[in-house]
């Protein structure tokens, strides 16, 4: 028993130092190097237009990717899991592409179909619409490369739950939009909702795909993370940690409030 407890203890051990050394220093790190100048100039830091535009845009772009996301995660989810057709396992390989291609790719892509010799390119610029070096090309980027995690987190809950329930209320004369909103959306919420807190830290600080096909104009076209890389490659060390120091407190308080909710949410038993 002794040998045993000390095994535990041991892993225990290895996995706070493993998770130390890649989460908590570095953490601790940005916040220390970010205030070791004082509060006023991590103030000046991010008051500046650049940063709060950066900021605003940054939030903007994340408000229209996980939306739309979660929208699509949550029909593909239930075509996947309830549906019966052909081609099955090749929307499965389609979904899954953001996670095995790079983001650096995914830009490139975007700017062979969307960019003005592309595709459909010119089409765009011929009506007046810019895609690439604009916000919606931003926006598309985004959006591709957090478009697996709603669907995934949202499958294995609905082939755990089954279809008994809503097989039942079929039965019992139940319309397809009161199984869903009744049965289904509640035994699925907390995998939707942990896929949209995955899709919004990776809409915040994805970086690759949205250096590409920004065009990082200052003013227009800068999220926090561009502003990151601009700062630090001015040498302007203690604003790149200040804008970085941003990312952490958005994505500490969309946790945050996940664990304020849940709590709420969940059932008594």
């Amino acid at each position: 028993m002794r040998v045993e407890r000390r095994t535990q203890i041991g892993m225990r051990l290895v996995a706070l130092v493993y998770l130390a050394a890649l989460l908590a220093v570095p953490v601790g790190l940005i916040f220390y190097r970010t205030f070791e100048h004082g509060w006023t100039q991590f103030w000046d830091s991010i008051t500046t237009p650049a940063a709060i535009h950066a900021f605003w845009l940054t939030i903007e772009i994340a408000l229209i990717a996980v939306p739309l996301n979660t929208l699509f995660g949550v029909i593909a989810a239930l075509a996947l899991v309830r549906g019966d057709f052909r081609g099955k396992w090749l929307i499965e390989a389609i979904i899954d592409i953001p996670f095995a291609v790079s983001p650096i790719v995914i830009g490139l892509s975007l700017i062979l179909v969307y960019g003005s010799g592309g595709w459909l390119g010119s089409w765009f610029v011929d009506h007046g619409v810019q895609i690439i070096f604009a916000v919606p090309g931003m926006v598309l980027a985004t959006i591709f490369v957090s478009l697996p995690f709603v669907v995934r987190e949202v499958e294995p809950v609905l082939r755990e739950v089954g279809d008994e329930q809503e097989q039942a209320a079929a039965t019992l004369g139940a319309s397809p939009r009161q199984i869903f909103t009744r049965i289904t959306l509640p035994a699925i919420r907390w995998g939707i909702a942990y896929g949209v807190v995955l899709s919004m830290a990776r809409a915040i600080g994805e970086f690759g795909a949205v250096s590409v096909v920004s065009g990082k104009i200052a003013g227009q076209t800068e999220t926090l993370t561009l502003l990151v890389e601009k700062r630090y490659g001015n040498f302007d060390v203690s604003g790149a940690y200040a804008a970085s120091l941003l990312l952490v407190v958005i994505a500490l308080v969309t946790l945050g409030a996940m664990t304020l909710i849940k709590p709420r949410k969940e059932p008594t038993t």
